[in-house]
Formats: structure tokens, C-alpha cells, sequence
């Protein structure tokens, strides 16, 4: 019956389960034994870990009767490992070291430091407001996974509900029931015609000035939430609007518009990339500029999307006082 129970406890110990003798042992005294085997004496672990000697001395004492093991030899000028001392330390040391490993991820992700954060964008244009943010915020966190999909509004939301993004950029102010969400940057709105076109020289266009133009609008990025809004633009008016669709990226479109295919519409950051044969013109008769907000779930406790958050209001901050 001694045997069978013997056996029983070799074999919890070899797939790693909890005896009662593991469970019961303070980390105080790991922690002692292994500094104990650092100084190989008491008095400098006491000093170390601001405790009495006497203390450090019985703890190590009480551990090795309740292993049955004899962890250090004492002699008159401190103490020395056994051999079986010396593979206990040697294990527990690297037990102490995956806790404290353990500890401090633990508190990175927690403090938003480490782990991935999804972010679902529109575009990401050089030196725009959303990619200085982004820039930024990787910078500030090098710690953090950043992960971005590129999608329409109505795509990026519908990945954000399915729990595959952590937050969206997008054009526009939603207002969606189920989710939080923030303006957080405005761009000016601008017609991108042909620079040969004649309202190529002027300062500013209305909308009246491109009435009887055709319009090029992409499916994808914020080709959906330009075409709605120049259907709304031009709600009343005549002759029947020209809108063409076409599968194509950013850069595609620009190039379309230069080789005469007709004109679109863009926010401001679109400025900002490399062009030739097009000219970007400001509207005279927009009410206000084009808001970009982000989107997230309230279910959602990231803390790396609340310092990504925190940073684009400061960041919102600093560019209007400059």
C-alpha cells in the first residue's frame, strides 16, 4: 500500500500537478533559500532583503524539514550547497524567474504595453493626420502588435462587431447604437480635376461648377461615403448626375482623373501624396470640413486602445493651439 501511493506521488510530480507539500511552501522562503544560495552565507541576504538574519535562518531551516532534504551544509564561515541543494536552487531559480516574467507581462498588458491592438483604417497617407497618429502611437509603445485592415466604413464596422478589429478610423460622424465612437481629426474637402480642365486655374469651385461633369468614385476605402455624398450634393439638380465606379486603388483613381476618364472628390490628406496632371481645388459652398471619427466596441477594456484614444486627443490638442 506504502508503494502504491508512492507511485501515485512520483507520477503527480512528473506531469506537474500540485502536491501538498508544493502548495504549502512560502514564496517568502524560495526566495530566501535562493538568495541564502547567492551569498552563501545568512547575514548578506538578510541585509539584501531587509530582514533578520534569525529569520532568514529559520525559514531556510523550516524548508529543508519539510522537504527532508538537506539544502546547505553550515560551517563556521557560512554555508555551502549539497548536491542535492544545488539542483533544488537550480530549478526553483527558474521557476522564480518565468513568475516574475509572468508578473511584469501580466502588468504590461494591463498598463497597455504589450499585446496587439487592430486597427481598421480608410488609408494610411504619408504625413496625414492618421498615419502621424499611427506613427506615433508605435513609437510611444514599441511593446504593442499593430495590426491594420484596410476596408470600407461598412466593412471595418462589420469586422469590429465580429470582434476582428479593436477599433476603425472612418469619414463621417456614425452614429451606431452598439458602439462608441469619437471625431476625432476634420480634413477640408477637395474636388481633383484635370489640370487642364477650365476651372483648372481657379482658387475655389461650388458645386454648381461641376454640374454636367462625371464623377469617379472607388468601391472600396471611402468610395461609398463619396459617392453618397455627392449624390447628395447634387439632389435636385440637372442634368442627371455621372457617377462611374471602379475597382481601383487611390493612386489608380488620381491617375484616371488626370487622364481625363472625369473628375471625384477627396479629403484633404489626399493632397499630400506624390501627383502630376491634376490639381486639387478647395469648395467655396461646403458647410464644414470632412470629420473622420473612430469606432470601438464599449465591451472593449484594451488599454492599448484607450492610450491609442488618449493620444489622438492630445495630438487633436497640439495642432489646434499651433
Amino acid at each position: 500500500m506504502r508503494r502504491r501511493q508512492q507511485s501515485t506521488s512520483l507520477t503527480d510530480r512528473q506531469w506537474g500537478m500540485p502536491t501538498a507539500l508544493g502548495s504549502r511552501i512560502p514564496l517568502a522562503s524560495l526566495i530566501q533559500t535562493l538568495a541564502v544560495a547567492e551569498y552563501l552565507n545568512f547575514r548578506h541576504p538578510a541585509n539584501a532583503l531587509g530582514v533578520a538574519q534569525s529569520s532568514v535562518s529559520a525559514r531556510v531551516k523550516a524548508l529543508e524539514d519539510d522537504l527532508g532534504i538537506l539544502l546547505f551544509e553550515r560551517h563556521a564561515r557560512g554555508v555551502r550547497l549539497t548536491e542535492a541543494g544545488r539542483h533544488f536552487v537550480e530549478r526553483i531559480a527558474a521557476g522564480i524567474d518565468q513568475l516574475d516574467h509572468a508578473v511584469k507581462t501580466a502588468g504590461m498588458a494591463a498598463a497597455g504595453e504589450s499585446g496587439r491592438l487592430r486597427i481598421g483604417i480608410h488609408a494610411l497617407i504619408p504625413h496625414s493626420f492618421l498615419a502621424n497618429l499611427i506613427g506615433q502611437y508605435r513609437e510611444d509603445h514599441p511593446g504593442v502588435e499593430v495590426d491594420m485592415t484596410e476596408a470600407t466604413a461598412r466593412e471595418a464596422v462589420m469586422q469590429l462587431r465580429a470582434d476582428r478589429l479593436d477599433v476603425v478610423f472612418v469619414a463621417g460622424k456614425p452614429e451606431l447604437p452598439d458602439c462608441h465612437s469619437r471625431r476625432i481629426w476634420t480634413e477640408p474637402l477637395l474636388a481633383v480635376i484635370p489640370e487642364r480642365h477650365p476651372l483648372a486655374e481657379r482658387s475655389a469651385i461650388t458645386w454648381a461648377d461641376l454640374e454636367g461633369e462625371t464623377f469617379l468614385v472607388r468601391h472600396g476605402g471611402t468610395g461609398p461615403q463619396v459617392h453618397s455624398h455627392i449624390v447628395l450634393r447634387h439632389a435636385g439638380h440637372w442634368p442627371a448626375l455621372s457617377i462611374l465606379r471602379f475597382d481601383v486603388g487611390r493612386g489608380a483613381l488620381l491617375s484616371m482623373v488626370g487622364q481625363g476618364f472625369g473628375i471625384t472628390i477627396v479629403g484633404a490628406a489626399t493632397s499630400l501624396l506624390p501627383t502630376s496632371g491634376i490639381v486639387f481645388l478647395p469648395f467655396a459652398d461646403e458647410p464644414e470640413p470632412v470629420a473622420f471619427s473612430a469606432v470601438w466596441s464599449p465591451s472593449n477594456r484594451s488599454a492599448a486602445l484607450k492610450n491609442l484614444l488618449t493620444l489622438a486627443s492630445h495630438m487633436v490638442r497640439i495642432a489646434r493651439t499651433d
